[in-house]
């Protein structure tokens, strides 16, 4: 029986109403629930980025069960992979067993305006992101670190709080070498509404060729929009309309006011395209079977409307039963 979790959509809503809909998600029986960080939103207008890793501790502390984690977060620019190691080592000891970081290699909307950097082509963010990944797994493990990498340098560091299990490390990928690293670690994470082929021919058997270790998870975003009321379960995915461009429309774009030109001029059928849309129940399980059938066990519901108490509530009456 696969897990399931909720998307705390911080681009989205404010940490306030995160916080109230996490609860509420373990209150329903949601497994987990996921926060984004950001620096900027992909929309200006109604847009939020609160700092994950400061939500992160109001939400273990408001709740008592659920699992918590960053889907996903950048330890390599804005964020000191020390600083990353640190943190996480906190939450690990105060909510233990509940938090999981979950990393990328980044986007540079919220990169470069937090820093001012140029942003690095694909080789050196991978670079950096595996350096980061190796100080931060010494960090957890070893006292008086002096590390001395390529983009990285310690000088006899240790984290004086940290859980004797440390934290699970889960690794977003969208392609073959990331699939490879991410199956060296605890996790997987990659989101639903792409090519079927991509899942199939490139992410999985590169995180199975990663020679995972038993407790490995392969967590999927779901992109989901169900409701009773088709016409407003379609409607509702208008929002993210961002996620439908290509890498071609995104290029070079870091502003959320040109995000949110590029998006809105996008008819709502494009918008909806990387979402199941559906009203109907056993149609959502039929179409969320081709993901566990391939072997992701850990599913994270991503509701794209303003009314995710509704949206919540409809998947806890309609859907969770069906999945469990």
């Amino acid at each position: 029986m696969p897990k399931l979790g909720y998307k705390a959509s911080a681009e989205q809503f404010s940490s306030k109403a995160l916080l109230d809909l996490t609860i509420l998600a373990e209150t329903l029986g949601f497994d987990s629930a996921f926060v984004s960080d950001h620096f900027q939103p992909w929309r200006h207008d109604g847009g939020q980025a609160p700092n994950s890793l400061v939500w992160l501790g109001a939400a273990g502390a408001a709740t008592s069960s659920i699992t918590l984690g960053t889907s996903v977060l950048t330890p390599t620019f804005r964020y000191h992979p020390s600083i990353v190691a640190q943190a996480f080592a906190t939450l690990g000891l105060l909510f233990p067993g509940r938090i999981i970081l979950g990393i990328g290699t980044g986007e540079s909307l919220n990169e470069v305006p937090a820093t001012g950097m140029v942003w690095p082509e694909q080789k050196e963010r991978t670079a950096r992101f595996r350096e980061a990944i190796a100080l931060i797994r010494k960090l957890w493990t070893e006292d008086r670190v002096s590390f001395e990498g390529k983009f990285y340098r310690t000088e006899r560091a240790t984290i004086y709080e940290r859980p004797e299990q440390p934290v699970p490390i889960y690794v977003a990928a969208a392609g073959p070498f990331m699939a490879k690293l991410a199956g060296r670690s605890d996790g997987f994470i990659c989101t639903s509404g792409k090519n079927p082929d991509l899942y199939t021919e490139t992410l999985l058997p590169n995180v199975a060729a990663g020679n995972p270790k038993p407790g490995f998870e392969r967590m999927i975003e779901i992109k989901l929009s169900f409701d009773t009321d088709r016409d407003r379960a379609l409607s509702d995915t208008g929002y993210w309309g961002m996620l439908a461009l290509t890498p071609e429309e995104k290029m070079d774009t870091e502003d959320p006011l040109e995000f949110q030109r590029l998006a809105d001029a996008l008819p709502i059928e494009r918008a909806a395209s990387r979402w199941i849309v559906s009203a109907d129940p056993d149609e959502v399980v039929e179409r969320i079977s081709f993901y566990t059938g391939l072997g992701f066990d850990h599913l994270v519901f991503h509701f794209p409307g303003p009314d995710q108490r509704r949206s919540m509530m409809l998947f806890a009456e309609h859907v969770m039963p069906r999945l469990r």
